[in-house]
């Protein structure tokens, strides 16, 4: 079975975006160590999924940045835009990328489904209730959480639905020159605990 993953930035207190959005808290001034570290994450990986809200912002984003020739991350821009992508949206029946397929509807055995096919690593990005819903049927096999250096009080957390405790085991814990500390785990499958 394909590994489903999870990169998503979020502030010491849980948070992905602030109560309206708001993401301007995120560093991004990262240095090599840290590309790296992405760059290994996204090494094995073959599919993207995303969420439809993220999506319109993600896709042209390093579409444009893969086309650019001074753009300093090229290579990375280049794999994030060819490879295959898929985006969950109940409004959309169409995406203008060649790359990109639009499914209605994230159930579990759907998911479970694209798991299953031949390939390597499949990544998520977002968005926050898309993550959400999966981290809630326990289908994210890795959690590759980039604590930044802020706490927001309040905002959009993606653990706030869980009915259930959710095992998971510490791969590592790796601070950053920038101030981001990623936490990596990986889920303990069945263990969903009432």
């Amino acid at each position: 079975m394909r590994k489903l993953k999870l990169q998503m930035q979020l502030s010491v207190d849980g948070y992905i975006s602030g109560p309206g959005g708001e993401m301007d808290w995120m560093v991004w001034s990262w240095d090599n160590e840290l590309k790296n570290y992405v760059n290994g994450i996204t090494k094995s990986v073959d599919q993207i999924l995303l969420g439809r809200k993220l999506a319109e912002e993600f896709i042209p984003h390093w579409a444009a940045k893969a086309a650019d020739k001074e753009e300093p991350n090229a290579e990375f821009a280049r794999k994030i835009a060819s490879t295959p992508k898929i985006v969950f949206s109940k409004t959309l029946e169409t995406f203008a990328d060649k790359n990109t397929t639009v499914i209605s509807d994230a159930n579990p055995y759907l998911i479970n489904q694209i798991k299953n096919q031949q390939g390597n690593d499949i990544i998520v990005y977002g968005g926050g209730s898309f993550v959400s819903s999966l981290i809630e049927q326990g289908l994210i096999d890795e959690y590759h959480l980039f604590m930044n250096p802020v706490v927001l009080g309040k905002g959009r957390p993606i653990f706030n639905s869980m009915e259930e405790q959710l095992k998971l085991q510490l791969i590592r814990a790796k601070p950053f020159a920038c101030g981001i500390v990623v936490l990596a785990y990986r889920y303990i499958a069945g263990t969903h605990v009432r």
